[in-house]
């Protein structure tokens, strides 16, 4: 948002974050961004609000089908996943939700938009995931690494735009306050 140039707040949203039963990656992270936004859109009634999530997916062949990877529980789950993404590719999608200021109406609309970035791994070894996960940086992060930090080493290419896989897809942020009447 910085670089883009537009003024912001951050203000976490307490919200369960469990995944629904049946519920599809895509519907899954489009959801929680949008509850996200509303749960910040009760304490700034008269600010547009924007709340996101992020989501790695990649398929499990031990489970024959895609598998959510979250935020990791612990530095197993990190190891875990990361040993999942090692030598193959992925997708990364985030959903933005915005909330435009309350206009005296009752309800305020939440407008989602998302955007999906594929990502390659090269393979990785067990020494490099070990380093990795003791140095603490995947523990906060959708996957278990940030393609900006450590992992931007193991990155063989991408296809989409690199600010989602860093967390926050900067055209879709634009194209969804333009589209809503923000300025600055």
């Amino acid at each position: 948002m910085r670089e883009a140039g537009i003024p912001f707040q951050v203000h976490a949203a307490n919200i369960d974050e469990k995944q629904l039963p049946g519920e599809l990656p895509l519907e899954y992270a489009r959801r929680l961004s949008c509850e996200k936004a509303q749960a910040v859109a009760v304490i700034y009634p008269q600010h547009y609000v924007l709340g996101a999530d992020t989501i790695v997916v990649v398929n499990n062949e031990a489970l024959r089908s895609p598998e959510i990877l979250g935020k990791p529980k612990d530095q197993q789950d990190a190891a875990r996943m990361l040993r999942l993404l090692s030598g193959r590719d992925h997708e990364v999608t985030t959903a933005v939700s915005l909330i435009v200021p309350d206009a005296g109406a009752n309800t305020r609309s939440c407008v989602t938009q998302s955007s999906t970035t594929r990502v390659w791994f090269r393979k990785l070894a067990e020494s490099e995931i070990q380093q990795y996960v003791v140095g603490g940086e995947p523990m906060d992060k959708a996957g278990a690494y940030a393609i900006q930090g450590g992992a931007a080493l193991w990155t063989d290419r991408i296809e989409g735009e690199y600010s989602n896989v860093v967390g926050l897809p900067l055209s879709v942020v634009t194209e969804i306050l333009l589209a809503n009447n923000f300025t600055r």
